[in-house]
């Protein structure tokens, strides 16, 4: 049975980040259904930061999927405190949720970036 992964920061220990030289494309979804395009800036294992068209209402639940080098990451997430942007605003969010084999994923590649071993 798959394992679930609920992401928890720690406040002395800053998690291990990637940051996209070309930003992935991230498909979200909102509590409503509503579907939308970002780009993925920046992840780690306790979250990220989307550039969005618009911003999200701090709370708000989605889903956030992108495809890493290691494959699909699916996380179920909160959006923070948007920061604007000219036309555009940057979108932080906390993972609040991530199956097994996306954990893994997003791991492997915040490893593979980094250059070390990433820590839940």
């Amino acid at each position: 049975m798959p394992e679930t992964h609920f992401p928890q920061p720690r406040p002395n220990q800053r998690a291990a980040r990637v940051q996209f030289q070309s930003m992935a494309t991230a498909a979200i979804r909102l509590e409503d259904g509503r579907r939308s395009l970002g780009k993925l800036r920046t992840v780690s294992l306790t979250g990220g930061l989307l550039r969005l068209s618009q911003p999200l209402v701090p709370g708000t639940l989605i889903e956030v999927t992108f495809i890493s080098s290691c494959g699909p990451v699916l996380g179920l997430a909160e959006s923070l405190t948007p920061v604007l942007a000219t036309r555009r605003c940057l979108q932080p969010f906390k993972f609040i949720m991530i199956d097994d084999d996306d954990y893994q994923r997003l791991s492997s590649v915040i490893r593979s970036s980094a250059g070390g071993t990433a820590e839940d």
